[in-house]
């Protein structure tokens, strides 16, 4: 390949496929263990609340941790905390497969996810370092396109290690995909990093820097509007298995499937979304994907309670309300982040923190509303709640151009 052009989009097809990776190497170990929660119990001589918990303790190890990387990486490098982040996560992710006891497991898996979340903070201030306007919303876009392959693969490669290894071995599995990762940073990212916006790590630049952030009224619009949104999925991914299995009666399998198709959903739309630039504003596309996840929540909550279509009264909206999140979640990142060339780390660091924190609060709304009402309308409201707030945020806090 000598041609100078086919060399570029070669190395531009490489670099997205490592940035996806990166963003994909924290959730993998979510979506991965997930079938084997029940076995974990049991192995452990836990209580499936006490395996369930490990959940949530990853959920706050990934909106934690976030917020110390994108500091270090403005004023370090996007590397630099990579390896650490890189290199925490595989000693955690070893430590959880040597688990003796279940206490062990959810303290490591805390840590497994400090680690693990340096790859999603980094690969989005480097997708800033390096793009702008809508080149960023593609690349996003192209970026969700690997990452989303994650959702489809991970539950299935994680049964097929479960039925034929054990628990154990699917950590195991993780600690071999962050080693390669880590190889794979060393040998072909590059330093995205601007030396001209070399931030001091100081406490109170820190600090000053996350008030700016908060305090920026499209920085907050946007990020709320994807976290929003985001907290709903959440919702979705803890709720779905209770619905399918235990409410309509399904074989456990039936999760992988539809948790997959709802995945393909979400890579098309994310490739849609790339074309849709050509030709519409960021926020016209993200204004029409809204409207359409507040249409499918309403046909969901509708369907539920008026008891209309089984368990296909549900899937069939929630299709569509889990595709849109392939335009929501690389036009909010893209527009909440355009401003911050000079704190692109920190500007990742407050959205994941946000994105997460959104997120483990509508698992533990979802956790808590099922205790009291054992149907599907816990998940389907929650998902609702938060389409309706992720709207109204985007419409009243978001301040735009008086022509937009």
């Amino acid at each position: 390949m000598s041609n100078p052009a086919d060399r570029a989009r070669l190395r531009h097809a490489e670099l997205v496929i490592i940035l996806a990776v990166l963003s994909l190497i924290a959730p993998l170990a979510i979506d991965m263990y997930l079938p084997a929660l029940p076995f974990i119990a049991q192995s452990l001589a836990a209580t499936d609340a006490q395996a369930q918990l490990t959940l949530p303790t990853y959920f706050a190890g990934f909106a934690i941790g976030q917020a110390f990387y994108g500091p270090i990486s403005d004023r370090f490098g996007r590397k630099p905390p990579l390896y650490f982040g890189m290199a925490l996560y595989i000693a955690a992710s070893l430590g959880c497969a040597l688990a003796p006891d279940i206490d062990t497991l959810i303290a490591l898996r805390f840590l497994q996810a400090a680690g693990g979340c340096a790859g999603t903070v980094v690969a989005r201030a480097m997708v800033r370092d390096l793009f702008t306007g809508a080149d960023a919303i593609r690349v996003f876009s192209r970026v969700l396109l690997v990452f989303g392959i994650g959702p489809i693969l991970a539950p299935m490669v994680g049964s097929g290690v479960l039925i034929w290894f054990g628990w154990r071995e699917i950590f195991f599995l993780l600690t071999a995909i962050g080693i390669l990762s880590l190889v794979l940073i060393f040998i072909r990212l590059p330093e995205s990093r601007d030396p001209a916006h070399v931030r001091p790590l100081r406490l109170s630049s820190i600090v000053i820097g996350y008030g700016r952030l908060l305090a920026h009224r499209n920085f907050m619009g946007y990020a709320l509007t994807g976290g929003t949104m985001m907290a709903g999925t959440f919702a979705y991914i803890a709720g779905l298995p209770f619905v399918i299995v235990n409410i309509f009666g399904y074989p456990d399998y039936y999760f992988s499937l539809v948790f997959g198709g709802n995945a393909v959903g979400f890579i098309l739309a994310s490739q849609i979304n790339v074309r849709a630039q050509r030709h519409y504003s960021p926020e016209r596309v993200l204004l029409a994907a809204l409207l359409i996840q507040i249409a499918a929540a309403a046909v969901f909550v509708f369907d539920v309670l008026a008891g209309i279509g089984g368990i296909f009264g549900i899937l069939v909206p929630l299709f569509f309300w889990i595709a849109t999140m392939g335009f929501v979640i690389p036009n909010t990142t893209a527009m909440a982040m355009a401003p911050f060339a000079a704190n692109a780390g920190a500007a990742s660091a407050l959205l994941g923190v946000l994105q997460f924190v959104l997120a483990a609060g509508s698992s533990a709304l979802l956790a808590k509303l099922t205790q009291y009402d054992n149907t599907a309308l816990p998940m389907i409201g929650v998902m609702a709640t938060f389409s309706v707030l992720s709207l109204l945020i985007n419409r009243f806090v978001v301040k735009r151009p008086a022509k937009a």
